[in-house]
């Protein structure tokens, strides 16, 4: 079990209102590791730096680090490399480095620490030193609007290539938490501000409840003499050997799994039988291996309406070990034909009773999922799909695709609805290692399907998300919103995707907004 959170402890029986902020570090309090080195990483394979722009990086990076050259430097030396170029195209970027790199680095912890502060109605803001190419999207995600940083000049849409003052830094920090003070009438005494660097002294100084997260060597010392309360996490960074052997015996597990049910099959000549002593045998095997705990609401609801089609929101691979230990047994379920091509776990899958489709065929894929239908009706399986078609970055649920619901209504059967809520604290989307984590699960009522017709499918694939939005806490989708968003995406399904992808998802969320006396730097949030 994880041990409990006295941060997470302290906001939920903290005194509400907005008068309070909850201010945030960015790299290494809300994230793991740098969000510079990310973008760094990316560019370099990208190969858009060339070989002296390398070199001088590293040389000013190593003087950084040596104490030879300050922030200011570093960040001006930065900006050099920026001249010339368009801040769109920056954005765009930092809209990439998010979804490749930094939504799997945001600390479940901390995440869990923005909700609550959110909960009690506090004014929860970002202030970093980074950019807010690298911050807004993430800011986006958390639900935060307010963000102060360092920001590089900007005319005419382009970089000068030099940087705007003050830096968000050191002393800027509390410029800029003033700044939040004035304009949103905050008491910073009562105010709350989390960081992992004795960099941010000056700020942990000046609010009344300093809350050092992962801190550094230095602010942990000065945190003790103090008697700052100190909270570590290690559900991300830098994974351990122990999480490797994990992740490794549990995935491998599948095959013994498979293996171990053989007998059975030769035995009985039974294949089904087999097959749901293996499902259940990697189930149990797999979650015990990586220390994964399921804490199950509603169980009883895996059982009462089988055979059904069992939806569920896609946040992790360890979501198909969670499933294997509920549903245990008679189920199939759905997977991207990609994953058919991979040696030994394609097959095993496929044996199992999975049916492979190619997501960007509609038509392959009806066609595929027609066995499914039969599966249902002639051998009273129960089949296990994802609306949502993928898994998704955050625990934020994506809009749900349609094929289930129909293949429901073909079958005849009821939908069981499967919430897990924090299976992104065990593997985030593009992250191998699995670690130990407690999921929620919650398992909704049977959903009757009996009076479903095509005409009235759109409402009832609202109704069901909804469902999903309402047991996570997430905002629900209106008729209105349905309604909108329908023909908006018939009418661009042929058009080309990048200037859709360049606009953030997200178009219930606030812009971030950007500090006030850098409204011509490099400040402005990407608009909603």
């Amino acid at each position: 079990m994880p041990r409990p959170q006295p941060h997470l402890e302290e906001v939920l029986a903290s005194e509400p209102g907005p008068h309070i902020a909850a201010l945030f570090d960015f790299d290494g309090t809300i994230i793991s590791g740098y969000s510079a080195t990310a973008m760094l990483r990316e560019k370099f394979q990208r190969r858009e730096m060339s070989v002296e722009e390398i070199a001088e990086t590293a040389q000013v990076v190593a003087q950084h680090s040596l104490g030879q050259l300050g922030f200011s430097g570093l960040m001006s030396a930065a900006a050099k490399f920026m001249k010339g170029v368009e801040e769109e195209s920056f954005t765009h970027f930092g809209e990439e480095l998010y979804k490749k790199h930094i939504a799997r680095k945001i600390y479940p912890e901390t995440r869990a620490i923005i909700e609550a502060h959110q909960a009690k109605g506090h004014r929860v803001a970002i202030i970093s030193s980074a950019t807010i190419y690298q911050i807004e999207p993430t800011a986006r995600d958390l639900g935060i609007s307010d963000i102060k940083c360092s920001a590089y000049e900007i005319e005419d849409g382009v970089f000068t290539g030099d940087i705007i003052r003050p830096l968000c830094f050191g002393e800027g920090k509390v410029l800029a938490a003033e700044e939040l003070a004035a304009e949103y009438g905050l008491d910073l005494d009562q105010s709350f501000f989390y960081s992992d660097s004795d960099d941010d002294i000056e700020l942990l100084e000046r609010v009344g409840k300093p809350r050092p997260l992962n801190p550094n060597m230095k602010l942990k010392g000065i945190a003790d003499e103090r008697n700052w309360p100190v909270q570590r996490f290690a559900s991300r960074g830098t994974p351990s050997w122990v999480d490797y052997t994990r992740t490794i015996y549990a995935t491998g597990s599948l095959v013994g799994a498979f293996a171990a049910g053989l007998p059975i099959w030769a035995l009985t000549r039974s294949q089904r039988e087999a097959a749901n002593f293996s499902i259940g045998l990697f189930g149990d095997f797999a979650t015990a291996i990586t220390g994964v705990e399921l804490e199950v609401e509603d169980e009883r609801h895996l059982w009462s309406s089988r055979p059904c089609v069992f939806i569920f929101n896609h946040q992790s691979k360890a979501d198909v070990m969670i499933l294997a230990k509920l549903i245990r047994r008679d189920m199939g379920g759905v997977g991207k034909k990609e994953i058919k091509d991979i040696p030994i776990l394609g097959k095993l899958m496929e044996w199992g009773g999975t049916v492979f489709v190619d997501r960007a065929d509609g038509k392959s894929a009806i066609k595929a999922m027609e066995p499914l239908v039969d599966a249902i009706k002639v051998e009273g399986k129960s089949i296990c799909i994802s609306p949502e078609g993928t898994r998704s970055l955050t625990p934020k649920l994506e809009p749900f695709k349609k094929g289930a619901f129909h293949l429901a209504m073909q079958a005849g059967v009821p939908i069981v609805p499967i919430v897990i809520h924090n299976a992104t604290d065990v593997a985030p989307k593009n992250e191998f290692v699995m670690r130990p984590a407690t999921v929620r699960v919650t398992v909704l009522p049977p959903v009757d399907t009996s009076g479903w017709t095509p005409r009235t499918i759109n409402a009832h694939v609202r109704d069901v998300r909804n469902s999903f939005l309402r047991t996570l806490g997430q905002p629900e989708e209106t008729v209105a919103e349905s309604v909108a968003v329908e023909p908006a995406r018939a009418a661009n399904a042929d058009k080309a995707p990048k200037k859709a992808a360049a606009k953030p998802a997200a178009k219930k969320k606030p812009p971030a907004k950007k500090p006030a006396p850098r409204k011509k730097a490099a400040g402005k949030a990407p608009k909603a």
